[in-house]
């Protein structure tokens, strides 16, 4: 049994030594990130600053700490470089990272980029080219998805799927799995929620079939499912007023026919009127259904199995444009492997999501006490103040009657 077991426990170690992480960041060296990170100025005063905090509330005050969008109203870009580039030909590609919109976001971008190896870090703005583009994006009630973009032949390609984000103001974890069989997989907090094929889901190539040119709809052809009988006549009493006049109105006595003109009674609806009068609908014989334009190959369409391929993968960044400020971003990781991902996500996030909340529920629980007894201060001091004007009230017509007496002595 020894040397089997050994040799289980080899294959689990080589099949982990195989992962490959091409980028891995959790900005846990305090300010050594800025060795790392280069922040644009392309917007110039509107160029928002990143900071590093782990927010308001977290599960571990220095494993959460991450970049943090710290004004309002900004356009923010900051990009790393791996540390060469690399190509993912034949390979799995993921990408992964953490969110936490802690200032409960109403319009702003929330997702990473994977640029090319060119990129001009100190300009990186919403135009500079990039490879792929994920993550959340919300703006009000009606913008709250995951985007998952691909650049092809120097299109930017959005997803034909609706993928929910997560809205609240915890911290998640974001997934794209692409693999060299393009297929692809996102997870969020290491769930999958959605999965497919790059071919179908985006808009990479032409369509395999189109519309024959030379097909053309019959002449004959009768599309009425229901037509009207020619049997059916209309009755011969059908046709009365839509509004007779109201035969209980009188002239008023005081009507005066020279000065107010002949008087007529109002109008009113008619009971017996029953609209425009329409044959009844009967099957038609001659139906042969909804006509099919019938489809051909395209010629213009052309297979290709490298649409998950990208050569010179040379830097991760963040472009985003924020309302209101206070995102964070953390364990950042491109690797090769879904599960030493998944594996990742459980040391990083996994492990500090449930404090997090607990000291979020402890924060709301005392600010929830603490807006109790300041509203139970406010209304006893508007009762002290309402008998205080009370007696105030009192005192003076008790001074009024006062003067009143002595008046009347007087």
């Amino acid at each position: 049994m020894r040397p089997v077991l050994f040799v289980a426990v080899v294959l689990l170690v080589s099949a982990f030594a195989d992962a490959t992480d091409y980028f891995k960041e959790t900005f846990s060296d305090g300010d050594g990130w800025k060795s790392r990170w280069v922040e644009s100025t392309f917007k110039g005063a509107e160029q928002g600053k990143f900071e590093l905090s782990a927010g308001k509330f977290y599960g571990d005050a220095e494993k959460d700490k991450g970049l943090k969008t710290s004004q309002d109203a900004r356009f923010y870009g900051v990009s790393a470089k791996l540390e060469k580039p690399i190509s993912n030909e034949g390979k799995t590609l993921v990408i992964q990272f953490t969110v936490k919109h802690e200032q409960k976001i109403d319009c702003g971008g929330g997702y990473i980029k994977l640029y090319p190896e060119g990129l001009d870090q100190k300009n990186l703005h919403g135009d500079s080219t990039y490879y792929i583009m994920f993550g959340p994006d919300i703006c009000g009630y009606s913008t709250k998805k995951v985007h998952v973009i691909f650049n092809y032949k120097g299109k930017n390609l959005l997803t034909k799927k609706d993928i929910k984000c997560k809205d609240d103001e915890f911290t998640h974890l974001y997934t794209l799995i692409v693999k060299s069989d393009n297929t692809y997989e996102v997870k969020i907090d290491n769930e999958k929620v959605e999965s497919g094929t790059l071919e179908e889901d985006w808009d990479f190539l032409a369509p395999k079939k189109i519309k024959d040119p030379n097909a053309k709809k019959p002449e004959d052809w009768d599309e009425r499912e229901k037509i009207d009988d020619t049997d059916d006549k209309k009755p011969d009493d059908w046709d009365v007023p839509e509004h007779i006049p109201d035969p209980d109105a009188k002239k008023p006595d005081d009507w005066d026919d020279e000065m107010d003109g002949e008087w007529e009674p109002p109008m009113i609806d008619n009971p017996a009127y029953k609209g425009e009068w329409k044959p009844r609908q009967i099957d038609n014989p001659a139906y042969k259904g909804k006509w099919v334009h019938p489809e051909t190959d395209n010629p213009e369409y052309e297979a290709d199995s490298n649409l998950y391929k990208y050569s010179d993968i040379g830097a991760v960044g963040f472009d985003l444009w924020q309302v209101k400020s206070g995102t964070i971003f953390d364990n950042i990781l491109v690797t090769d492997d879904a599960k030493a991902a998944e594996d990742f996500g459980n040391e990083t996030w996994g492990k500090t999501k449930d404090a997090e909340k607990k000291m979020k529920d402890k924060q709301d629980e005392e600010e929830r006490k603490k807006q109790e007894e300041e509203e139970k201060k406010r209304k006893e001091e508007e009762k002290t103040k309402e008998k205080d004007d009370d007696e105030d009230e009192d005192d003076h017509d008790h001074d009024h009657d006062h003067d009143d007496h002595g008046k009347d002595e007087l």
